[in-house]
């Protein structure tokens, strides 16, 4: 898998004495044309981020033979990713594709959705910038390696090629520049990696697991390379803590590899004015992973608080994460501190007590002059929506090297605010199971066969993969399944409904989707 063999978050050596510019110079100018002043044909004239490089790197090696060994090719990925990479802002909203929130579903406009975004993601494309020569060649690419493209059964309902053409092609060209306002003011202004040296403070979520606070302490390993060291802990006392190396490209895209409790974990984060921001997974199963957000030693940032809501007229303990945190923690009108339990400048523990007049809704928290965090105060709990509505778990293993992918799930509580909206109120514990999703289903037993749900963690793990004899026709385990969560309101008991596919392996897992 490219992504494992070869990530650009590996561990940086400190041996390296070749440069980017060097290795393509010797590796690809037999088919890329030197231009003058370090550029080459093709290559010049793309943007992309940190994976985008290394999938084109990947293919070389796969499709037009190219010998690079690893070391070499993360050499190129980050001088590639530095001197050709996407600004911030271009990245924004496309994000959940490197971060690998697989279960993420982006609308996008037609005929873009239907023509480019039926096979990949929709950030695959708009996670690069080309000319519009370019993006021809792309488009004579895909024709070229996918010679039945247009008779494919999501392509034959339309002219495809002259589609492509006459308006994908100039939307490309117009939507993802090669040059753009955006990547000159970054070129001119991003920040030294030396910036993120020092002590993080951190908050995060995991689904099936739940929330955790803790430090990170980043140390220069020479150049853009980092090592980092992480001590913190689960909601429930459970720990989270490890060590590991990560690199920065382009000045804020953050790449790691953490060792949590024994578990490899990627970080994939974008930083920014003395925050970090994205997502923490496990190197071998993507779908076990964690929202992230960090706020930088010296900086005063509020993260948030955990966990994020009261009900009207109850009292508990409340923990609010940041950096910079001096002064009287307030949660606005209807909500008490009873007791601040504990003070420092990344973390208050205190205990607080909602008003049973207290009213419905999202109350604005403030600890001195920092702000940027609420608490959801409620009455009675109005729905519960399963998240994701929608996902994709997959068979594996059974003998085989294909790892099964997991379903894994929150169960969100809204309510209704005294102005009369719904408000998200926060995840809450449930319990979970699984039912056919239709009259199909349930006469193909899929239940029975798809896999398994943690009852108390709304964890769903799939069967096994290949022939199973016990199923008819000896199919596998694949199946369609509604994941139903219930939540204890007070004794009223609320359900909400969600949509999984259990599906056969996943065998092509490139580090864009």
């Amino acid at each position: 898998m490219l992504w494992s063999a070869a990530s650009p978050a590996a561990q940086p050596t400190e041996t390296n004495q070749r440069d980017g510019l060097t290795i393509i110079k010797e590796r690809c100018v037999g088919c890329h044309i030197a231009e003058g002043n370090d550029s080459f044909s093709r290559i010049s004239h793309q943007r992309k981020t940190p994976e985008g490089w290394l999938m084109t790197i990947g293919r070389m090696q796969n499709m037009r033979g190219l010998s690079i060994n690893d070391e070499d090719r993360r050499t190129v990925v980050k001088y590639l990713a530095d001197k050709q990479g996407l600004a911030p802002s271009e990245t924004d909203g496309m994000r959940y594709a490197i971060e690998r929130r697989l279960n993420t579903i982006k609308p996008f406009e037609q005929p873009f959705s239907d023509m480019c975004a039926r096979c990949h993601t929709g950030a695959r494309i708009a996670l690069q910038r080309r000319p519009a020569q370019e993006w021809e060649h792309l488009i004579n690419f895909h024709m070229a390696q996918f010679p039945s493209l247009e008779y494919h059964a999501l392509a034959r309902d339309r002219d495809w090629l002259p589609i492509a053409m006459k308006q994908i092609l100039p939307q490309l060209a117009s939507q993802y520049p090669l040059d753009s306002k955006a990547w000159t003011d970054w070129q001119a202004t991003r920040p030294q990696a030396q910036s993120l040296i020092g002590q993080w403070s951190f908050s995060g979520h995991m689904p099936g697991k739940g929330e955790l606070f803790g430090l990170m302490d980043v140390t220069n390993a020479g150049g853009d390379a980092f090592k980092v060291i992480m001590k913190g802990q689960y909601a429930d006392g459970g720990p989270f803590n490890g060590e590991g190396s990560a690199v920065l490209y382009n000045g804020y895209e953050w790449r790691g590899n953490v060792s949590i409790d024994g578990v490899i974990m990627r970080q994939v984060f974008a930083a920014s004015k003395g925050a970090l921001e994205g997502r923490m997974f496990d190197k071998s199963h993507d779908e076990r992973g964690l929202d992230f957000q960090a706020a930088q030693q010296g900086t005063q940032r509020l993260l948030g608080i955990q966990p994020g809501y009261l009900k009207a007229g109850g009292e508990a303990e409340f923990t609010l994460i940041g950096s910079g945190l001096e002064g009287a923690p307030d949660f606005g009108k209807g909500v008490e501190v009873v007791q601040v339990l504990e003070q420092t400048p990344e973390r208050i523990k205190a205990r607080i007590k909602a008003a049973s007049d207290a009213a419905p809704g999202l109350h604005a928290i403030s600890v001195g002059s920092l702000n940027g965090t609420s608490l959801a105060v409620y009455n009675d709990i109005a729905s519960v929506k399963v998240v994701p509505e929608y996902l994709v778990a997959r068979i594996g293993e059974g003998g085989g090297s294909t790892p099964k992918v997991q379903g894994r799930f929150d169960a969100e509580a809204w309510g209704m605010g005294a102005d009369g909206k719904p408000y998200r109120i926060g995840v809450f514990p449930a319990q979970w199971k699984v039912e056919a999703f239709d009259e199909r289903a349930k006469e193909d037993e899929d239940v029975k066969f798809a896999g398994t749900m943690q009852a108390d963690a709304g964890v769903f793990t799939p069967g096994d993969a290949g022939p199973n004899p016990a199923r008819k026709m000896s199919t596998n385990n694949a199946g369609n399944l509604k994941v139903i969560a219930a939540v204890n309101d007070a004794g009223k008991l609320l359900t909400g409904e969600g949509h999984m596919i259990v599906g056969v392996q996943r065998w092509n897992n490139p580090p864009i989707p």
